[in-house]
């Protein structure tokens, strides 16, 4: 970077929410923007989980961008290193590299109330920037319990996100740490190499069977010949789970059939009734992810493979103690404990026009306007933003539509014309989270009987979004301008006063 570079944009991330930006931005005929990465290399999620069996759960044809299709993915889900590169693809077919600064971490993004614009500090230099746009990701700083004794184990220890492909498993005494999306992955990749795998589990939790083959060469042919055929994919893809959001946003009971199906799936590999028994949650399905495998259960069947019921509380040495008493000698331990969700580490890095950080704004929990900005935080905008997750479709389709609000944000700021900046007020934040949380409280997620990564500290839900990505579409095609104050420069105090100057103008929008 140069010593006193200005953007118009800085967006922070390289991930699908990142390049998609970069490509809207372009589309829009910005070309003034960056996208600081911290990596060294684009990928976001799909860059950083590497571990064996890594794959999406969500089918290739949705989980993709509709102006970037791919009409030759392999596989009807893909694996990791195929997202990796089709996010690579993107950035060179969209002329996106130019703009990347890798190796750029933000260490802290202020805004400057006076010359109505970010300060951006980072660990290969500084700049500044009209518009900030945070695209990290909520799966992207990956969460380890504090585990008592965990400093003093001498064996190896990583957790799924940052996998130590170094590291031989090969005979080794292998913990599995919890029971999620990378964990039903990575206990089938690697449970035929180990000596002795032991997955201690909390919850468990509901699996349903993997609809996953190879995409045939003519199909293939088919749809790089007849792009209309892969748009029709897609489209189907997308409108089997739209018809499916009402089951889990109203009417969470006639979820009760699908988890027959889930325990259909787990009777078929799991013939002992006292791991049938363990294996079987006690909360309604849909309540948290669920998750897609065909080899999860087979492997939890095989002699060389406990099931520990109960957490993790204690290490002594090379012996892990989980909660219910029950100890085990390891020489390896991988924790799939999931990620900052809530408690995203960038938002302690992004301080507002009061001198308060996001994290601060957010102690009573995440809130932003349409999932994209925040009170008191002029021209700063969030990409998978508080109440924008999904259930059970893709998150490129939400990504999309926050980036159509980012677009007509860019072209409001156009309009007003000169130095200016928008900021939500505090009672449209107040409003559309107030909005959100009612419909909230009818959700398999509330309801369901179970505590999911999608409630924070205070056991609100703050991750999810209680609808349609097309009723999301609706909401963020543009921007209520009547939501926003318009800030502009401080004024200049008349001659002769004691003061030069004056507060920002803010005036109604």
């Amino acid at each position: 970077m140069t010593e006193h570079e200005h953007v118009r944009v800085a967006v922070i991330g390289s991930g699908f929410g990142g390049l998609g930006a970069a490509v809207r931005l372009r589309r829009e005929g910005i070309t003034d923007f960056v996208v600081l990465e911290r990596a060294s290399t684009v990928g976001g999620t799909w860059r950083d989980n590497s571990y064996p069996g890594c794959a999406c759960d969500v089918p290739s044809h949705l989980y993709s961008f509709s102006f970037a299709p791919n009409p030759d993915w392999p596989r009807t889900f893909s694996g990791q290193e195929r997202i990796q590169e089709y996010l690579e693809g993107v950035a060179d077919t969209f002329r996106l590299r130019p703009h990347i600064r890798f190796d750029s971490e933000v260490k802290q993004a202020r805004w400057d109330s006076e010359k109505l614009w970010w300060e951006i500090e980072t660990v290969s230099g500084t700049l500044t920037a009209d518009v900030v746009v945070s695209a990290t990701g909520p799966l992207s700083d990956p969460k380890i319990p504090d585990i008592k004794g965990l400093d003093s184990f001498p064996g190896k220890v990583f957790h799924s996100a940052r996998w130590d492909h170094d590291y031989d498993l090969r005979g080794k005494r292998v913990a599995m740490i919890g029971t999620g999306a990378s964990a039903i992955q990575i206990v089938p990749a690697i449970q035929k190499e180990v000596g002795r795998l032991t997955l201690f589990q909390r919850t468990p939790p509901w699996v349903m069977p993997r609809a996953d083959r190879a995409i045939s060469k003519a199909e293939r042919w088919l749809h790089r010949q007849l792009p209309f055929t892969t748009q029709a994919r897609r489209g189907l893809l997308w409108g089997i789970r739209e018809l499916q959001v009402q089951a889990f946003t109203k009417r969470p009971n006639e979820l009760g059939m699908v988890e027959r199906l889930a325990k259909r799936n787990m009777y078929r590999a799991i013939k002992d009734p006292a791991l049938r028994a363990k294996l079987t949650p006690d909360y309604r399905i849909g309540c948290k992810r669920i998750l897609l495998s065909n080899a999860y259960y087979p492997a939890l069947a095989q002699p060389n493979v406990d099931v520990v019921a109960s957490g993790l509380s204690e290490i002594r040495g090379n012996t892990l103690v989980a909660a219910d008493g029950t100890e085990t000698e390891v020489d390896a331990i991988v924790f799939g404990t999931g990620f900052h969700v809530t408690d995203m580490p960038i938002a302690e890095r992004v301080v507002g026009a009061d001198g308060v950080s996001l994290a601060e704004s957010w102690k009573g929990g995440m809130a932003a306007l349409r999932g994209a900005t925040a009170a008191g935080f002029p021209n700063f905008m969030t990409v998978i933003g508080p109440n924008t997750g999904l259930g059970n479709s893709s998150m490129i389709l939400m990504i999309e539509s926050q980036l159509n609000y980012l677009a007509d944000y860019m072209r409001q700021l156009t309009v007003l014309g000169g130095r200016v900046a928008l900021t939500p007020r505090e009672t449209a934040v107040a409003g559309w989270n107030n909005r959100v949380q009612d419909r909230m409280t009818r959700t398999v997620w509330n309801t369901g009987g179970c505590d999911s990564w999608y409630l924070d500290a205070n056991g609100r839900n703050t991750t999810v979004w209680p609808g349609t990505t097309t009723e999301f579409r609706q909401a963020t095609r543009r921007v209520d301008v009547g939501e926003y104050e318009v800030v502009r420069p401080p004024v200049a105090a008349a001659p002769g006063t004691s003061r030069t100057k004056k507060k920002a103008k803010v005036s109604a929008a």
